[in-house]
């Protein structure tokens, strides 16, 4: 599932029939809603990341994740007092991942649980401001962008490489239930396909959809591994599109709060979630029924006010 990375600049209907929703559709309150870490003023430097990154429950309670490094890391081991380390939070808002303090290691925490600490290498030696992480929905997978060059895939449950995909494709997400993975890479003419593969890396299908897909990226897969979604917000429109025979599903209208998109990822047979958050801050969470339109409010919340990166649930 998608993390949504927003930095402090940018924070500032019933439904007519049933929706097949996973788990998490009804946030539990000993889930997670975001991830924030605190800026200070340092002068000259501006505000720079500081204090522990904080979880924030969607109950309203704050917790510490004190075992997480606040700033990242240069190559050389040194503090890059800049930026801070990398954060996911799952869709389900259950697991978290972020470098350990002590070990440097990428570790993925489960709610309730215990940790799982990838082994040492799993990451080569780069400056951790160029490390991106996504988790799946159910936190199943942990997907980490190395540079501008490799992305690898691996099980949270005992830390294991899954797969790899090739050098060159930009990831975008995981499907609705894990199993595959969407990138895009650029093609011949100033063309970009989009590409499925599984979480092996083994390649499923590849096309080139229409600039209607094309021009409102980001897409969300479903759990089919060929069924895709993508938001237009001029003709506030949800777009079906599958990538196995590269055709154009149906439009489905929509009517939803203000606010620029953030995130949309499928939550359900026939349900996507999308983040929708407006300059004051506030971001709504809405579930949308794929086949009828019908929108639900799921989740309506404002950032802590001191926040100087945030990275939320995608689901």
């Amino acid at each position: 599932m998608k993390v949504i990375l927003l930095t402090a600049a940018l924070l500032a209907v019933p439904l007519t029939m049933p929706l097949t929703a996973p788990a998490h559709a009804a946030p539990h309150h000993d889930a997670v809603r975001y991830a924030s870490i605190k800026g200070c003023d340092r002068g000259d430097d501006g505000r720079l990341p500081c204090g522990p990154w904080r979880l924030v429950m969607h109950s309203g309670e704050q917790r510490v994740l004190a075992d997480a490094q606040t700033v990242a890391l240069k190559a050389d081991g040194k503090p890059y007092k800049y930026l801070p380390a990398p954060v996911a939070v799952s869709g389900d808002g259950t697991k978290v991942a972020y470098f350990a303090k002590n070990s440097h290691r990428l570790a993925v925490r489960t709610l309730g649980g215990g940790v799982t600490r990838l082994p040492a290498g799993a990451v080569p030696r780069v400056p951790q401001y160029e490390v991106g992480l996504v988790l799946s929905d159910d936190g199943g997978r942990l997907a980490v962008t190395i540079g501008t060059g490799q992305v690898r895939i691996f099980g949270t449950s005992d830390g294991a490489r899954l797969g790899t995909l090739p050098r060159g494709e930009t990831l975008v997400d995981f499907s609705g239930d894990g199993g595959e993975v969407l990138t895009t890479v650029d093609a011949d003419e100033s063309v970009t396909d989009v590409v499925v593969r599984a979480d092996t890396g083994e390649l499923v299908s590849r096309a080139t959809p229409p600039q209607l897909v094309s021009a409102n990226m980001p897409l969300a897969l479903a759990a089919d591994g060929r069924t895709a979604a993508a938001f237009v917000a001029g003709k506030s429109q949800l777009v079906l599109y599958d990538v196995e025979t590269d055709q154009v599903l149906g439009r489905v209208p929509v009517k939803l709060p203000k606010g620029d998109l953030n995130a949309i990822d499928w939550t359900g047979d026939r349900q996507v979630t999308l983040h929708l958050t407006t300059q004051a801050g506030r971001t709504s969470v809405v579930q949308i029924d794929t086949g009828t339109g019908a929108v639900r409010l799921r989740d309506r919340y404002t950032v802590l006010k001191d926040s100087l990166v945030v990275a939320a649930c995608g689901g």
